[in-house]
């Protein structure tokens, strides 16, 4: 009797054990994804702005001219996020051939630019293991 006691607690207790064990194992794959996510975000994020910096370099060595630059779409190095920037609106005191300019009141706000920025992931990519998609809005002196 004593004998077969022993065994049901030891069988109970691997059970228990396997059960806190398995917990476990769950939250630790839970946590690594969400860092893994949270990382792809923040790289998301870096590059908006860097793409944001690269438009307004872009429009300001442009020759407006030849009319206004409306679209700039920009690839990271290792190809894992692209963005797409949509010049909406100029803020600048009449240039030849660009139509896009809007008259302003104000000296303060000549020069601004109002872009809408959107960056997303390359699907194709195997290092991304969920779509991402910011956009943002601004208004911008280059």
């Amino acid at each position: 009797m004593r004998k077969g006691f022993g065994m049901i607690q030891v069988i109970l207790f691997m059970v228990i054990l396997s059960t806190i064990l398995t917990i476990m194992m769950k939250y630790a794959s839970v946590t690594t994804k969400q860092t893994e996510d949270l990382y792809l975000k923040e790289s998301a994020e870096l590059f908006m702005q860097s793409a944001i910096e690269l438009a307004l370099f872009g429009i300001s060595t442009h020759d407006r001219s030849g009319g206004c630059l409306n679209e700039i779409h920009i690839v990271s190095d290792d190809k894992r996020f692209f963005a797409d920037i949509n010049i909406t609106n100029y803020y600048l005191f009449k240039t030849a051939g660009c139509d896009r300019e809007k008259i302003i009141q104000t000296e303060e706000s000549n020069g601004m630019v109002m872009m809408e920025v959107i960056v997303s992931s390359n699907d194709a990519h195997p290092k991304n293991t969920r779509p991402i998609r910011l956009t943002r809005r601004t208004m911008q002196r280059p």
